[in-house]
């Protein structure tokens, strides 16, 4: 299965529900579409249910506000015997003047299931094109910073 073929793209109307006071997303909500985004694209890719395993950390670097629209992207990055592992980009776009800009990102880790629940094997990643191998090595390099930038706050919390 191909990188390409587990690309998926969703879009969300922010509305008054999904909001807080001050007419931003609720991180819980967008946490909530990246979650069901990254299910989409494991089960496109494993062809078979996908359970989440993990996510890594999330930085919410721009609000999305009432009226705007949420843009979740994910994708399949790479894969274990059982798990998969997928990117979630979340831009916010203004509908009137096509302006978008990042609001938040992450990876997710899935676990492929059978129909008794139990992990199964996934299909290995193919990257047939040199769009989708310079995907997958920008996904994984940027999960490499990440998980190094914890790392070291964590150092400092000694």
């Amino acid at each position: 299965t191909t990188l390409a073929e587990s690309k998926t793209e969703m879009t969300e109307m922010l509305l008054p529900n999904e909001t807080n006071n001050l007419g931003r997303a609720l991180g819980g909500a967008v946490l909530h579409w990246m979650d069901i985004c990254a299910a989409i694209s494991s089960m496109r890719f494993a062809g078979t249910q996908c359970v989440t395993a993990s996510m890594d950390h999330v930085d919410f670097v721009s609000p999305i506000d009432l009226g705007e629209v949420a843009v979740i992207e994910g994708y399949v990055f790479n894969t274990g015997r059982t798990s998969i592992d997928v990117k979630v980009d979340v831009h916010a776009e203004d509908p009137r003047s096509d302006d978008r800009r990042l609001a938040t990102s992450s990876f997710f880790t899935f676990v492929a299931v059978d129909e008794n629940g139990r992990p199964t094997e996934v299909p290995s990643l193919k990257c047939p094109t040199d769009v989708e191998t310079a995907l997958q090595e920008e996904a994984i390099e940027e999960r490499r910073e990440q998980l190094r930038e914890v790392a070291d706050g964590l150092d400092d919390l000694d």
